[in-house]
């Protein structure tokens, strides 16, 4: 079954990958997404290939960078245990930091997760440069954050990185590309260090102003686990516009008040 996969996963990189292969990336694994990171209407055949080159990717157990609304993400099947191991041990962390889950559409987040805030809430937000903290449900893999009872969760606002979440069984675990306390990354090259430890690379092309420090603030983060309220764990890009929405449209008010 894995030779299966990894011989898929091949076939689908020879057919999707432009260009000679990255420096330091294993198998020549570096595809670039067709029309950009932004691109609106992209080649459905040439986005095809490379969702289904990550489908096989992370089948297979491995991490995957991709492009996201914020900045660049690397993802693995939240559900695989050694493959949540391996992406801690990527960011250097201890796995004390939790990882999100990145979902498909909204209507996913009900089965991973505890919802106590109206539907149109989630859609007024999601998909876009947020991240929602909820109790996680009994459906999430239980080695996926041991240490707490909640979970984030993303759906990028990104055509191609909600294609590859619709396209697996479960969900994405999900992280920003680089190694923790260091610099968000808005270009593949910027986080070339990682590329060896990666199975594939999605090309993108920049998804921000490589010289503004607030493309690299990466997606606001916001507790909605307590009933009518909301905590900022992290302003993010999006502060603002989250707030308002928060306590001007649904009334909720922050936990410190």
């Amino acid at each position: 079954m894995l030779r299966a996969r990894r011989a898929a996963v091949a076939a689908a990189l020879a057919r999707a990958a432009e260009g000679p292969p990255g420096p330091g990336c294993p198998c020549g694994s570096r595809l670039r997404l067709p029309g950009g990171a932004a691109d609106p209407d992209p080649d459905p055949r040439g986005w095809r290939e490379v969702v289904a080159a990550a489908v096989g990717a992370l089948q297979a157990g491995g991490l995957v960078a991709v492009p996201t609304d914020t900045v660049y993400g690397v993802a693995c099947l939240a559900q695989d245990r050694g493959a949540v191991r391996n992406i801690y041990s990527l960011k250097g962390r201890n796995g004390s930091k939790p990882l999100a889950i990145c979902l498909g559409d909204v209507d996913h987040i009900y089965r991973y997760c505890h919802v106590n805030v109206p539907d149109e809430l989630l859609r007024d937000l999601l998909p876009g440069p947020v991240t929602l903290v909820l109790k996680r449900s009994d459906e999430l893999n239980k080695d996926l954050n041991p240490f707490t009872s909640l979970v984030g969760v993303r759906i990028p606002n990104h055509p191609f990185i909600r294609e590859l979440a619709r396209a697996c069984s479960g969900p994405l675990a999900l992280t920003s590309a680089n190694i923790s306390c260091q610099a968000s990354t808005l270009t593949v090259s910027e986080f070339q260090d990682l590329w060896p430890q990666l199975s594939l690379i999605i090309d993108g092309g920049p998804v921000g102003d490589v010289q503004s420090p607030e493309c690299r603030l990466g997606s606001t983060v916001v507790d909605l686990s307590v009933s009518g309220k909301f905590g900022i764990i992290r302003p993010g890009c999006a502060l603002t516009s989250t707030v308002e929405i928060l306590r001007q449209k649904y009334g909720l008010i922050p936990e410190s008040s």
